[in-house]
Formats: structure tokens, sequence, C-alpha cells
């Protein structure tokens, strides 16, 4: 009976040994678990916040691309040149319009801005999409005296057909006026209407 007893305690303290171990085994394997959902979690918290970071960054630098670049100063001699060539330019208003004319006694568009600017020694080409291809390009809102603005025409379909030069500009609204050789002749107009849509950008010939 004592001999069953023993059997039976070491049996039992056996048993007890075995549940205790197996405990400790999962309670390990639990916490290992756990210790790598932690770190899973740092990890991914980690490539959020570097991809905020990131972003942020590239949002920076896009923003700073965008910034406008302010126009360099227009030296003293220069505005004096466009100031003559602009007087040159009125001395034609009201000259006729004319295909294919290079002045001075009448012109079209692009021969009425080459005519003017050859006066003081720049030599445009002889056509208006031609000459779209030359000069600095100058955003609407950065324009000033003496640049040269192009649009469409009505037989130039989405292509440059039309060229004049900035007599004045508004910055702040992106109107100007402009001199050139319409249809009806060497004038002087404001940039709204007819001419808007048809607008196609600009050029800069005197950068200093």
């Amino acid at each position: 009976m004592k001999t069953i007893k023993l059997i039976f305690s070491s049996l039992l303290i056996g048993a007890v040994a075995v549940v205790a171990q197996a405990r400790t085994v999962a309670g390990k394997a639990s916490h290992s678990a756990h210790s790598a959902a932690h770190q899973e979690l740092l990890a991914n918290a980690k490539s959020r916040i570097d991809k905020d970071v990131i972003n942020e960054m590239v949002k920076e630098v896009v923003a700073a691309r965008e910034l406008p670049v302010a126009t360099p100063a227009l030296s003293a001699e220069s505005s004096r040149l466009i100031d003559d060539l602009l007087s040159e330019g009125r001395t034609h208003i009201g000259k006729r319009y004319v295909h294919g004319a290079k002045g001075p006694s009448a012109f079209d568009c692009s021969g009425f801005t080459s005519y003017v600017y050859r006066q003081f020694g720049y030599k445009l080409s002889p056509s208006s999409r031609a000459q779209y291809l030359e000069g600095t390009p100058v955003d609407r809102k950065d324009l000033r005296k003496g640049d040269l603005v192009f649009f469409t025409s009505r037989s130039s379909g989405k292509n440059v057909g039309h060229v004049g030069i900035v007599v004045s500009a508004d910055n702040e609204t992106g109107k100007f006026k402009f001199i050139h050789a319409s249809i009806r002749g060497v004038k002087i107009s404001d940039f709204e209407g007819y001419y808007v849509g048809r607008y196609i950008g600009a050029k800069r010939i005197i950068n200093n």
C-alpha cells in the first residue's frame, strides 16, 4: 500500500512539474509573440513617420520650385532703349496692314516687330512663328514693356499666327497693352476680348 502511495505521489509531482514547465514555455512563447508584435508595430510606426517626413520634404522642394522667380531689374540703359523702341513703334501707328510687308510704309505683324527691333540692332526672324522660338520665355504676370506677345490667328489654328510688342503691363492682374500691326493697321490694343482666348505666350528679347 505504501508502495502504491509513493508511486502515486511521484506521478502527481511529475504531472505538476510538467504543467508548470508547459506554463513556463507558453509564457515565454506568449512574451516572445507579444515582443515580436510590439517590434512590428514600432517598425510600422517608424515607417509611417519616415514616409511622412519624406512626403513633407518633397512638398517643400516642390513648393520652392513653384515660387515665382523675381525678374532681374532692368538697367537704366535698357529701359531707355526700350522706351526709344516703343517711340519708334508709335511713329507707325495708322500705317496699313499688308500680308508679307516688312515696312516702313506697310506691315504685317511680324514685319512690324522685326522692323522696329532692327532699328536698334536686334535681328528677328521674319515670321511670328519663328520669332516665338527666339528670346527668353516670360510668364504673362511677369511681362514688361518691350516683350513680344504671341497669339493664334483665325488662319493659324492652335499655332502662333500673330505677334505684338508690350507697351505697358499690370502684373497684378495680368493685363497689358501692346502695339501691333493688326488687319486694321498699326495700333495699340488692350489684352482683352478677342485676344484673351488666343494668347499663347511671351518672349523677352532685351533681358537686362
